[in-house]
């Protein structure tokens, strides 16, 4: 029997690969452990104090949890397509001196105006950093590292070891760090929106499954029509973003900003999504993943002192968690390969 005709630049008109059925297993049950390892802890810390689960202790979870679970969404999208960006502490950092002293400049400008700039700052370092990495061709690890340290010095002359206080800011503004949605804490609410739409998103937009395609193999994306270079600008620019708002809700909610905030915050970004599912070598991991990652970290940092264990411990317990993901996605990832090969032999 010959062989069907093949159409001329059928291969590059073909949708990208997603990630198969084994690959959402091993994501379904990396997820899955985090979450369960946040409720035992949970549990494990309200049994040793039941005020850890009093209305206000769930409040603070809750915001405790809102910053972080907005920046591992944002690097949540970079690290998928293979990438990762260092500099997310100090956009957030500059986003969030950055509405505070548009408060003080223009008195009586609108909320919603003063913070959609301070998205609009995060965009436009996460653009810089996109457009970096992919017209210079250097890993976004050395560029992002590069613009960690401009974007603080950036931070640094614009404040000039001054900061803005409560005092200066709207009290329509500092509001939003305080009221809630259906006994939800606002920014909270706005952190699983934002988790919400973005993991739509990669699920369901072609360019958002895009993305895992060109962390899986960039190459192969290139040669089957994506525009790789885009993509990945698009990535940095949304988390971008998303930095400028968790710099906007960080101000409204502790009412204090300087050239300081966010400093080593690249750190937990990365290690809550690593935590999660995601994976540094791209192509693999969820932003509910991610969310669930920062959810334990601050979990963590919350219980450790209920505990009463110091605080040192906790930087030993992140890596352990970081050390601990790295090596169960490679042993998934070394199962799933073996079964794909039995399978193989098998149809053979």
């Amino acid at each position: 029997m010959n062989a069907p005709p093949t159409v001329p630049g059928a291969a590059a008109a073909a949708p990208p690969r997603t990630p198969g059925r084994p690959a959402r297993r091993r994501r379904q049950f990396r997820e899955l452990g985090v979450l369960l390892a946040v409720v035992l802890l949970i549990a494990a810390t309200w049994l040793h104090n039941p005020g850890f689960l009093s209305a206000q202790g769930v409040r603070d979870l809750f915001l405790g949890a809102t910053v972080l679970a907005v920046l591992a969404a944002g690097q949540a999208l970079v690290l998928i397509t293979r990438n990762v960006d260092l500099s997310v502490g100090s956009v957030m950092g500059l986003s969030a001196f950055g509405t505070g002293a548009l408060f003080v400049a223009l008195p009586g400008l609108p909320v919603p105006v003063a913070m959609l700039a301070g998205i609009l700052i995060g965009l436009a370092c996460g653009l810089a950093n996109g457009l970096l990495v992919t017209t210079a061709q250097v890993p976004a690890l050395v560029v992002t590292l590069g613009t960690l340290y401009a974007y603080r010095g950036l931070g640094h002359w614009w404040a000039d070891g001054g900061q803005v206080n409560a005092t200066d800011m709207p009290a329509s503004f500092l509001l939003l760090g305080r009221v809630g949605v259906l006994g939800v804490p606002l920014p909270a609410a706005i952190a699983i929106a934002v988790v919400a739409v973005v993991g739509f998103y990669l699920a369901n937009h072609r360019s958002g499954r895009e993305l895992y395609a060109i962390g899986s193999n960039a190459d192969a994306a290139r040669l089957s029509g994506i525009p790789a270079g885009r993509r990945i600008i698009l990535a940095f620019a949304a988390n971008g973003a998303l930095a400028g708002l968790a710099g906007v809700l960080f101000a409204a909610r502790y009412g204090t900003v300087d050239s300081t905030v966010g400093t080593g915050m690249e750190l937990q970004v990365v290690a809550a999504a690593v935590v999660g599912g995601v994976a540094i070598a791209g192509g693999v991991g969820t932003v509910y993943g991610a969310a669930l990652g920062a959810v334990l970290l601050t979990t963590i940092t919350a219980a450790l002192p209920i505990w009463q264990i110091n605080p040192f411990w906790h930087q030993a317990v992140v890596g352990t968690l970081i050390l601990a993901a790295i090596g169960l996605d490679r042993l998934l990832a070394l199962r799933t390969a073996r079964k794909l090969r039995g399978g193989g032999a098998r149809g053979a």
